[in-house]
């Protein structure tokens, strides 16, 4: 029996004051867990730092060599994990939003893997400095995205349709990689093939903060478009009907989600699964079926930073690429997704 029509706008502001207070909370115990995650990375290595001092010099304390192991040579990397993760999160949560399907990441339509080509095509051909490096990725991942947009436009692009087109083109270029990465020298091989399993390892300042500026830049400019982002989710007929100009709001989104993959695999390589279960994992902890940004951007910081650590210490002192594990991590979630898929579809 459903409730009164003279109390149903009251159950769903209430419902909506929940919604809104659960994630807050969860985005606090998401922003705590990033920060544990940040001290125990800084704190492990050959060179133990108890978490404690690790945080007495993360609030300006310490001196000598520990202050110079955290901010130095440890920082970098956890810092990095946190601020990928988040660029790595909210570029799914845009093409999941755009395509309406959790299938819709960029690893999985292909334009990580067109980004990853970018940079391999500059390692192998050009030297690969990290400009050279950054601009390959950044132009191969557009340059992607552009295939896939138009090979999957019919009157417009349906979601459905760029997701098959995407699944396509990645199978292509991951083609492609391999070849190159066969016939290239010894030594760029054996670079191209550690950096392409995605890795924090030995990252530095000089890396960090470039890129690091790149993916806030690119964050703030979807936060700008989270409105956009709403409507679109309603569906591209009745987004048209409130007046958006579809098709110009949904390239504004690409390129901002391309920018954020792209800047991420130029210094790190292309980490998987990451941008595929954010957001999904997102909606269930917050308990809406709505986007969120925030919380989506918090559960990729933790997650990449999560899976960095156990990169470090599940076989310490060997170091795994970080990809690795997110990968192991982000193949369970896949099999749980589909199989949820087709308990759907018999019920």
């Amino acid at each position: 029996m459903s409730p009164p029509q003279s109390i149903q706008p009251l159950l769903a502001s209430r419902s909506a004051a929940h919604r809104a207070t659960r994630g807050r909370l969860v985005g606090l115990c998401l922003a705590l867990g990033c920060l544990l995650v940040l001290v125990l990375s800084i704190s492990g290595g050959e060179y133990s730092i108890t978490p404690s001092k690790v945080v007495h010099i993360l609030f300006g304390g310490g001196e000598g060599l520990e202050k110079t192991i955290v901010w130095q040579w440890r920082m970098p990397r956890a810092a990095a994990a946190l601020i990928f993760g988040a660029g790595l999160a909210v570029s799914g949560a845009v093409f999941q939003s755009l395509t309406r399907n959790p299938l819709g990441s960029p690893d999985i339509i292909g334009f990580s893997t067109g980004a990853y080509t970018g940079a391999l095509l500059v390692l192998t051909f050009a030297g690969g400095s990290f400009l050279l490096t950054s601009f390959g990725a950044l132009l191969g991942g557009l340059l992607t995205a552009l295939a896939v947009y138009l090979l999957a436009w019919r009157n417009g692009t349906a979601g459905f349709r760029l997701i098959l087109v995407g699944i396509g083109v990645s199978a292509a270029l991951a083609s492609f990689n391999h070849y190159l990465v066969l016939r290239a020298e010894l030594d760029v091989a054996m670079a191209a093939a550690v950096w392409g399993a995605g890795s924090l390892n030995g990252v530095t300042w000089a890396g960090v903060i470039p890129v690091s500026l790149v993916v806030v830049f690119a964050l703030l400019g979807v936060l700008l478009c989270s409105k956009s982002m709403q409507m679109l989710q309603m569906g591209d007929d009745l987004a048209s009907a409130l007046g958006m100009r579809v098709e110009r709001a949904k390239l504004v989104l690409v390129v901002l989600a391309v920018l954020l993959i792209a800047a991420v695999t130029a210094l790190a390589g292309p980490i998987a699964f990451v941008a595929l279960v954010s957001p999904q994992l997102a909606k269930r902890l917050v308990g809406s079926g709505s986007l969120n940004l925030i919380p989506t951007a918090l559960t990729g910081a933790f997650l990449l930073a999560f899976s960095d650590l156990l990169a470090q210490r599940l076989f310490a002192p060997i170091q795994l690429p970080v990809g690795v594990v997110t990968v192991c991590l982000g193949g369970v979630y896949l099999v749980y997704l589909l199989n949820r898929g087709t308990q759907k579809i018999r019920s």
